[in-house]
């Protein structure tokens, strides 16, 4: 199976970049925020309110490990790499593509990180949030791409020259 996987914070582009490299590339495309509102029929936020943040990982890891597709593009939740079973999983269907934003170009575009179903821990803000995730970001990934200043059309050609399928 060959899919490619994009990881990375909140607003990097996952799903936008996604949904463009599936396009240009005639694969699929699987945002698995999507398929765990699905599955459990309500929104992110409402997850993580009803069963705790750790509770939504464990939702997380279960949806993302049970992903089973050829010739996709995968748009994980930012919070995936924190279960190593989903992140295991991902990276033996597909290549991991880390879509790296500076936390600085984060901060312009997210707007209300609780309403986008971020997962952040109490007093815990963006700067921490970004701290504590790039290592496992860089742990997991198989190709990064610098996403600061650049166009959809960039990204994509650049994910395209450096990702063998």
């Amino acid at each position: 199976m060959k899919n490619i996987v994009l990881i990375g914070m909140p607003g990097a582009g996952k799903s936008t970049v996604g949904v463009v490299l599936a396009k240009s590339m005639g694969f699929t495309f699987l945002d698995s925020d999507l398929l765990i509102q699905d599955r459990y029929k309500q929104l992110l936020h409402e997850i993580i309110e009803e069963r705790g943040i750790e509770g939504f990982w464990q939702v997380e890891n279960e949806v993302n490990a049970s992903i089973e597709t050829e010739n996709a593009v995968i748009a994980t939740g930012g919070s995936v790499i924190y279960e190593a079973e989903a992140m295991e999983h991902l990276k033996s269907i597909g290549t991991v593509v880390y879509l790296k934003l500076s936390c600085e170009e984060l901060a312009v575009r997210l707007g209300d990180l609780n309403e986008r179903g971020v997962t952040l821990k109490p007093g815990q803000d963006l700067t921490g949030l970004y701290e504590e995730r790039v290592p496992y970001y860089e742990k997991y990934a198989d190709v990064t791409i610098e996403c600061d200043g650049q166009m959809i059309r960039d990204i994509v050609a650049q994910i395209k020259s450096k990702v063998c399928i």
